[in-house]
């Protein structure tokens, strides 16, 4: 992660002054290129060895075993989106024309939290969490969508129910809900979001909400709900089909970040 400023220096330290034109030229020859740093979790040893073993255990499964499962999450999507670069072709002395500025608010707009679950069979309910998300919370959005979202995808009464570890997930009265309800979950690794699909459908449902320019949250959260239902069906289903290759990705990085 040194900077072409710090190479530089160093060279000069060492009595022997390079160009930073140079220095970039040499890295270039090497194949090294100048990229943006992805952000991952941070893992710990205990979480690369759960993911590890989760992804090994389930290698051998068969495709339609993962056709049964109800993925699900939540997510925060902000009303002005993140504060990542963004570059636009302009004219000389046109910088602050509106379409060439990305607006922005003190407190960054607003935003909302929502939990959504999806199937190889399509996209289910995706709901807008009021307040502060507690068990309670988390139980009623389980009871007026989840069975609702599995009879609209057609997983039928034997499906798998995918959460994280969260605690109010967790949490006893939930496992009792979904005991008395005899719902199967998952059992899931901690800190394991390149194991779980629905991310690669969070980011892809951000890039389409922002690109609608919602300007306040009633907005957002209608371009939300209309975006996460335009998602294609063969999206979802090429997710879950190429599911095994992201085991062996895991396998492959030892239970570390992959590309997924």
């Amino acid at each position: 992660m040194i900077t072409l400023d710090e190479l530089q220096r160093s060279t000069a330290e060492v009595g022997d002054s390079v160009h930073r034109t140079t220095i970039s030229h040499i890295l270039h020859k090497s194949g090294l290129y100048g990229r943006v740093a992805r952000r991952k979790p941070f893992l710990k040893d205990i979480h690369k060895k759960c993911c590890l073993k989760f992804a090994t255990s389930h290698l051998g499964d068969t495709p339609n075993m993962w056709k049964k499962v109800l993925w699900s999450d939540e997510t925060k999507i902000e009303l002005f989106g993140n504060n990542a670069k963004r570059y636009v072709w302009r004219k000389s002395n046109t910088a602050h024309h509106p379409e060439h500025i990305i607006p922005n608010v003190k407190h960054g707009g607003g935003s909302i939290m929502v939990w959504a679950c999806f199937s190889s069979a399509g996209t289910g309910k995706m709901v807008k969490i009021d307040g502060k998300m507690d068990g309670a919370k988390y139980r009623t959005i389980l009871e007026e969508n989840l069975m609702e979202s599995a009879k609209d995808l057609r997983l039928g009464r034997r499906f798998v129910f995918q959460q994280d570890n969260d605690p109010k997930h967790k949490a006893k009265s939930t496992m009792e809900w979904f005991k008395n309800k005899h719902i199967q979950v998952l059992e899931w690794p901690s800190q394991s979001p390149d194991l779980n699909p629905i991310e690669n459908l969070w980011k892809e449902l951000k890039t389409a909400v922002h690109k609608c320019s919602p300007s306040n949250l009633t907005e957002l959260e209608l371009f939300c709900k209309e975006e996460w239902e335009n998602i294609s069906v063969s999206r979802c289903a090429k997710l879950i089909e190429t599911y095994p290759k992201r085991l062996t990705a895991v396998i492959t990085a030892k239970g570390g970040a992959t590309k997924y």
